[in-house]
């Protein structure tokens, strides 16, 4: 093996580093993550209590969260590209200061109105920590390494939206729906000093981009008129447009129509959001041995299958509170398995892009999930049907967007990264992945190798890092084991 490699994968197929390290920037990028899902989702119980100490409509308190997820789209365009421009750190210390001002005036705010524009404001400031941190897991690794990352993270950030609700119950027992924003703020204290001290540069100067706005705008032009890569942008965000869906009519739902408390809800969330975690790692076993769009495809028509079934109970009222729990497990279910798998595939070929791409991503995201969460309060939150048939839409439109756009056929696989320069990367990291003709299998698929010469390609469970083995010689192997 030459002696100045960096990429090269362990047991786990991850680069080769201590598990320490690996542990800390699992926890480090993970607790940046989870800003974005606390901003969101922590004042959720509050719903009713800022409605009537505001003078606020259901439908107004809903738009608050609209403009927070709009805030997060924005933010996310502006933030991706100026993190491949400065590096990652930068942007991440002045946003996450900017989220302590935002949480600190939401916590002021005398009008509903002034609420929703805070709120905008901080989710812009809070989308540094979603953006950067994929744009950094792409900075490190690529393809199945990148794909069992992110599931493990996922169990770090999925535990904030599952922990929201019921921590924001709990703050609620002993302030005010004011208190929740004064959480938010020392939280953002606290990551600041996470990125000053435990979050190193990743982005080299050397893979900086640097052509200012136009150079911005022509990268976004070019990742656009991909058309794998648009198919899963809106695969994912209309699955966020589920979640988000749920998200936004589920207290109503709860506390309104089933009658639960707030600390009850907060429980219940978490129960029904079990799934989301469980997925992300399974996940990273699963995709050893099943393609990851194949993964997708199979997630995808889940989610449909259980927002129907939610839809006919919503309809209904058979099960009662049953038959709205049980299928939104199943829908936060399938989410953990889209959450890992679409930026991967969709940021497998972007390198240096990576912060733009991962905006582009994040932006669709909850753009569609802003649109999403006013439709349940525009038809009313007086049963549980509105947040129902929101769900049952998007999952819909979402297997449309993979089967229609994204066209998993054609996703030709994951490609490992050019060397970096002055590095030899070991041998199985330089095959690179031949186009796969539509309709082509597993074994349809062509490497090359070093040298250009095609080869039989491994079998897609090959531990990354490990020698491909031949078919000729497996079938040798089982005629000696037979023998």
């Amino acid at each position: 093996m030459p002696a100045r490699t960096r990429a090269v994968p362990d047991a786990d197929g991850v680069t080769g580093l201590s598990r320490s390290t690996m542990i800390r920037r699992i926890l480090v990028l993970g607790a940046l993550t989870a800003l974005g899902p606390l901003t969101i989702d922590l004042y959720l119980p509050a719903f009713p209590d800022i409605a009537g100490d505001l003078g606020a409509t259901e439908a107004q308190v809903q738009l608050t969260l609209t403009g927070t997820l709009l805030g997060f789209a924005v933010g996310q365009l502006i933030l991706g590209p100026w993190s491949d421009a400065v590096g990652r750190r930068r942007p991440l210390i002045a946003a996450t200061l900017v989220h302590v001002v935002a949480s600190l005036l939401c916590a002021v705010a005398p009008t509903i109105e002034m609420l929703g524009v805070f709120r905008v404001l901080q989710g812009m400031a809070a989308a540094a920590g979603a953006v950067v941190s994929m744009a950094v897991v792409r900075d490190l690794y690529t393809g199945m390494p990148a794909i069992r990352l992110l599931s493990r993270l996922m169990l770090v950030t999925g535990v904030a939206p599952v922990l929201a609700p019921t921590l924001g119950g709990q703050v609620l027992q002993f302030t005010d729906w004011r208190g929740v924003f004064w959480v938010l703020a020392a939280l953002g204290l606290g990551l600041v000093a996470v990125v000053v001290f435990g979050l190193q540069e990743t982005l080299p100067e050397d893979r900086r981009r640097s052509g200012g706005v136009a150079d911005t705008l022509r990268t976004y032009g070019s990742i656009l008129r991909e058309r794998t890569f648009v198919g899963l942008m809106l695969t994912g965000g209309l699955m966020m447009a589920a979640l988000f869906g749920y998200i936004a009519g589920s207290s109503f739902v709860f506390q309104d129509v089933f009658g639960l408390s707030e600390q009850a809800y907060g429980i219940l969330f978490g129960v029904n959001s079990l799934g989301l975690i469980a997925a992300t790692q399974l996940n990273a076993r699963l995709v050893r041995r099943v393609r990851p769009q194949w993964i997708l495809v199979g997630a995808l028509v889940a989610a449909s299958v259980a927002a129907a079934l939610m839809v006919l109970f919503a309809a209904t009222g058979l099960l009662g509170i049953y038959g709205i729990a049980v299928p939104l497990f199943v829908i936060l279910t399938t989410v953990g398995f889209t959450m890992p798998n679409i930026p991967v595939l969709a940021l497998a070929g972007h390198s240096r892009s990576a912060g733009t791409a991962a905006a582009l991503l994040g932006a669709m995201n909850f753009a569609v999930g802003a649109v999403s969460a006013p439709l349940v309060g525009a038809f009313g939150t007086g049963s549980a049907v509105p947040m129902a048939a929101v769900m049952f839409a998007m999952s819909v439109l979402a297997v449309g967007a993979m089967f229609l756009v994204a066209r998993p056929k054609q996703i030709s696989g994951l490609e490992p990264d050019p060397p970096i320069t002055g590095e030899t990367p070991p041998p199985a990291a330089v095959e690179a992945h031949v186009p796969e003709p539509a309709g082509a299998g597993r074994r349809g698929r062509r490497r090359l190798a070093p040298g250009g010469a095609h080869r039989p390609a491994a079998t897609h469970d090959t531990a990354p890092g490990r020698p491909a083995t031949l078919p000729g010689v497996r079938r040798a192997r089982r005629q000696r084991s037979r023998s």
